[in-house]
């Protein structure tokens, strides 16, 4: 390519490379961080509602818990659909950020799995158990195992509790602290592991039949979509809210994900 074409093309390049990620290109985009199941999966079910009102919904897929939040949060990406208020509350305080919950859309029951053993009841002491390594979803895997009778905590209502919070540790359970996401490729390393059921669905474990243990209907670790104070009227963000909590998503959830994950709205 001679100078005078280079120098003509290069608008042309600069503009492309500018739509690619980042923010949206124009007013009908809305921008998605979310994690593959079930988040992307409930995205996908709402965007031809939100097409035919006019908004292009774009789902960026992440496989971790840290840059959905990071992105929104440095603009990059509209929302986001992966977290609980806990981890966003703890997340919120280590980085810094001050992101918000805009609604809540669905429970994802953590359960604890197992590829050695078939009841909880039937974990030798000294059984080795793998934990997120975040406080949120670590305090709550140790509030589960409370309620199975396995430990008790210093205080039975603490959310962010940590190991060594354990008060009794009857069985000498030995715990591992390990990234959420690498969990269900260790189950057969470990006798149980605490597994978030979007990590469960992913690695094709089925919550209902599959958890020795898991949390129920009660739960309050909602997942909620998350953005950046004061966007919240944004009408994009608005019109995605109304599809996710719509009588429709309810009967997608309840009728693709059968128990495993349940509507919160």
């Amino acid at each position: 390519m001679n100078r005078r074409l280079l120098l003509a093309a290069l608008p042309i390049l600069a503009i492309a490379a500018c739509s690619r990620g980042g923010a949206p290109s124009n007013g009908n985009t809305l921008t998605v961080a979310a994690t593959a199941v079930p988040h992307a999966e409930i995205l996908e079910s709402v965007k031809p509602a939100l097409a035919k009102q006019g908004i292009d919904l774009q789902i960026r897929v992440f496989n971790d818990y840290v840059q959905p939040n990071l992105q929104v949060d440095q603009k990059q990406i509209d929302v986001n659909y992966f977290e609980t208020k806990p981890y966003l509350d703890s997340f919120n305080a280590a980085r810094g950020t001050h992101l918000v919950p805009y609604a809540g859309i669905h429970v994802e029951p953590l359960g604890g799995y197992s590829r050695k053993w078939k009841t909880i009841a039937a974990l030798p002491a000294g059984a080795t158990v793998a934990i997120p390594n975040e406080p949120s979803n670590g305090g709550r895997a140790l509030l589960l195992l409370q309620k199975a009778g396995l430990i008790r905590l210093k205080n039975p209502a603490d959310p962010l509790a940590t190991l060594g919070d354990i008060a009794s540790n009857p069985r000498k359970l030995q715990f591992k602290e390990l990234e959420a996401a690498t969990l269900p490729r260790v189950l057969d390393q470990v006798d149980l592991a605490m597994i978030n059921t979007n990590y469960a669905l992913d690695a094709k474990l089925n919550p209902v039949r599959d958890a020795l243990v898991i949390e129920d209907a009660k739960s309050p670790y909602v997942n909620f979509v998350v953005g950046r104070s004061g966007e919240e009227k944004d009408p994009r963000v608005i019109k995605l809210i109304a599809a996710l909590q719509s009588p429709a998503t309810r009967a997608f959830i309840e009728t693709h994900y059968k128990g495993a994950v349940l509507p919160a709205f």
